[in-house]
């Protein structure tokens, strides 16, 4: 396998090669650690260890060698910031954490390290996981491979550049409202969410911790499939919220028909907010699908919109919580001069987190105190339940509900946008999100200034396999996951 190549390979092709002895994981980790090198205008890593990444590569080489390997074993892949790691620091983005170092790994890093994978690095975010462009990064922005002067999406966007631009085959990514998703679509990589509670947040830096979940982000819903069969699995005794569900191996199903496949396509989906870009591209994926069997079925998800207030309250609540750990005194950043404890946590505060975050906080705080906490925090949980409870009325109709994955393609990095606006590109993402069902986004085509467009794809709880199909199945008569931003 020539050098030059490399880069453009599946995770799938590169642990097949791997064993085949074609190529070694030094040599992988090298090409990877050169091209990281060289491509840092992207700003998509935040950490990079050449010596840990090399000694993890010598280690799969051995166990390669032995004939003890898991199959993964070797493959390079990079970390969302946002979960804690030993061998490199752990920032979350945000000058509040700047120079932390973990004491232990989060759980989905452990997994994947014992399945083999070897670490580049820490990827690029969005402080604490807040935003839908990866602007909000206390360590500049994140620029999208296809054109670098548009956003690549929030908040795994270092996570969806990498991968798109070459610079690791897979990386991990977390979706609150949509960030495994969105950024996907921006940057025309595949990406899921699986169901809350499928894998363990033990170690992921919390931001809303009854919406937060870990996920894989690759070329391929092959190689998703491959990822999430190694990091999800109960955490019982770690994650309070882990569901005791058993692993599986979700690449068993990939190759099923799509025959008599039912594809609910929600009315409210493709209203008037929807750019004609990305409508179009939308459309011709599912005419895609339903020309492999598939049949198109209207529903109907009537509290669609309704789900950004929701979101929007619960998320900062639960946000403005989370945050009240970092205060100046056991970790992180501390302001240096103070004259007591109260302005100490002031000036510390004020100084360690972003405007973004700020923002979050004060809406979390106001909508959980004395007098509006019935008013506001209540109403959106009850809200909540019949956002779920919409969706099961929708699967009375259809196996799977498809549609887009945001409203336009990536915007301009800079682009004097309210924050409002940026909430409002969510409108898609969040419902899924807070009924804790799977999603994805998978690359269906692309839209003005030659810019990718995602198909979302949203299924029931635990349907994790059954999205992984129809993805990979798309995949196999579509080639817009193979194609490549220029110059990368």
């Amino acid at each position: 396998m020539s050098g030059a190549a490399l880069h453009h390979q599946s995770v799938a092709r590169l642990a097949a090669a791997l064993r085949a002895r074609e190529v070694s994981a030094v040599e992988l980790a090298r090409h990877f650690l050169a091209r990281i090198a060289q491509h840092a205008e992207l700003g998509a890593f935040l950490a990079v260890d050449e010596a840990i990444t090399l000694a993890q590569a010598q280690a799969a080489d051995a166990r390669l060698a032995a004939g003890d390997a898991p199959p993964l074993t070797g493959v390079p892949l990079a970390h969302k910031d946002i979960f804690v790691t030993r061998d490199w620091p752990t920032t979350a983005g945000s000058r509040m954490l700047a120079g932390y170092r973990s004491p232990f790994d989060a759980t989905v890093v452990r997994k994947l390290a014992e399945a083999g994978m070897v670490g580049l690095g820490k990827l690029n975010c969005d402080e604490f996981a807040m935003g839908s462009a990866n602007e909000n990064s206390a360590f500049g922005a994140v620029k999208n491979p296809w054109n670098p002067a548009h956003v690549p999406g929030g908040s795994s966007g270092g996570s969806a550049a990498a991968v798109a631009a070459g610079l690791s085959p897979a990386a991990t990514g977390t979706d609150t409202g949509g960030s495994i998703r969105q950024p996907s679509s921006f940057c025309g990589v595949t990406g899921i969410k699986p169901t809350y509670g499928r894998a363990s947040r033990y170690g992921m830096i919390a931001f809303a911790s009854s919406l937060d979940q870990a996920g894989p982000m690759a070329r391929t819903a092959e190689d998703c499939a491959l990822l999430l069969s190694v990091l999800c699995g109960p955490d019982l005794d770690r994650d309070s919220t882990s569901l005791d569900v058993p692993t599986e191996d979700f690449t068993r199903g990939l190759n099923d028909s799509l025959d008599g496949l039912r594809i609910g396509v929600p009315q409210e989906f493709l209203g008037d907010g929807l750019a004609p870009d990305v409508r179009a591209a939308v459309e011709a994926a599912l005419a895609e699908l339903e020309k492999l069997g598939a049949r198109r079925v209207p529903i109907s998800l009537p509290r669609t919109e309704l789900a950004i207030p929701v979101y929007y309250i619960i998320a900062p609540a639960e946000a403005s919580s989370n945050l009240e750990r970092f205060d100046g005194v056991k970790f992180g950043h501390r302001a240096k001069d103070y004259v007591d404890l109260e302005d100490m946590y002031k000036k510390t505060r004020a100084e360690g987190f972003g405007a973004e975050v700020k923002r979050r906080i004060m809406t979390g705080t106001y909508v959980l105190s004395h007098g509006y906490y019935d008013a506001y925090y209540l109403q959106a949980q009850k809200l909540r339940r019949m956002i779920a409870d919409d969706f099961q009325a929708a699967f009375q109709q259809c196996d799977v509900i498809a549609g887009p994955v945001a409203p336009t393609v990536a915007w301009a990095l800079g682009a004097a946008r309210d924050p409002l606006a940026d909430y409002l590109a969510d409108v898609y993402t969040l419902p899924a999100s807070l009924a804790g069902l799977p999603g994805m986004s998978v690359p269906a085509g692309f839209g003005a200034g030659g810019l990718p467009v995602g198909l979302q794809l949203i299924g029931n709880y635990l349907q994790e396999g059954r999205l992984l199909n129809v993805a990979h199945r798309l995949q196999q008569a579509t080639d817009f996951h193979l194609r490549r931003p220029e110059g990368f």
